[in-house]
């Protein structure tokens, strides 16, 4: 058997002895947990390299441009990102996620803004009056957007969160109940005789 064939079969045969130890795992719950990870990893990967198969023959376009192609594939871009450097840098998946939920928040008045990053955190500014939303949904959607993109950011900071408006409220006016004189006693008592 040629050397390069012997080289790739060493990391199968390696996780074929590992899968061998998970059967043995003597808490039964432990095992089928371990064994459902397997099952799903392999079952991620290999849909992930029927995808890239089918992107490719279905590509009219080669190089940089196909590898464009396979991070715009979700399950292709969550494996780049996974494994080590996304073909799209981090910054692009940002702004990309920020374009896509820019109708939402421009629906509400408002619009956001990527302002950095550092660190591995994306710092973002909202801007505009936000009515009829309030500001945990609007985080909310910007964060689902961001980790989706970009689920290799340690962290994000929105700065410019705006403050949840007091609704306005119905006047309630007050008017204590009128107060009824007893006529009966002030004309028996006279006018003398009041107080």
């Amino acid at each position: 058997m040629p050397q390069e064939v012997q080289e790739h079969n060493h990391p199968a045969a390696r996780i074929e002895t590992l899968i061998q130890e998970i059967a043995a795992f003597p808490d039964p719950h432990a095992r089928a947990t371990a064994e459902e990870l397997v099952k799903a990893l392999l079952d991620m990967y290999g849909e992930g390299l029927n995808r890239l198969l089918e992107i490719t023959a279905a590509s009219e376009v080669s190089g940089i441009a196909l590898i464009d192609t396979f991070a715009e594939d979700e399950l292709l871009s969550s494996l780049f990102t996974l494994h080590g450097p996304h073909p799209v840098d981090i910054e692009t998946r940002i702004m990309q996620a920020l374009d896509e939920v820019q109708p939402f928040l421009k629906s509400h008045g408002g619009n956001v803004e990527f302002v950095r990053i550092e660190d591995g955190i994306a710092y973002l500014r909202l801007q505009g009056s936000f009515h009829g939303c309030s500001s945990s949904t609007l985080e909310l959607a910007i964060e689902e957007a961001i980790y989706k993109a970009a689920p290799d950011l340690d962290g994000l900071q929105v700065e410019g969160v705006p403050d949840p408006q007091p609704r306005p409220g119905i006047p309630v006016i007050f008017v204590p109940p009128r107060r009824h004189k007893d006529n009966t006693r002030s004309t028996e008592q006279g006018a003398g005789k009041m107080r």
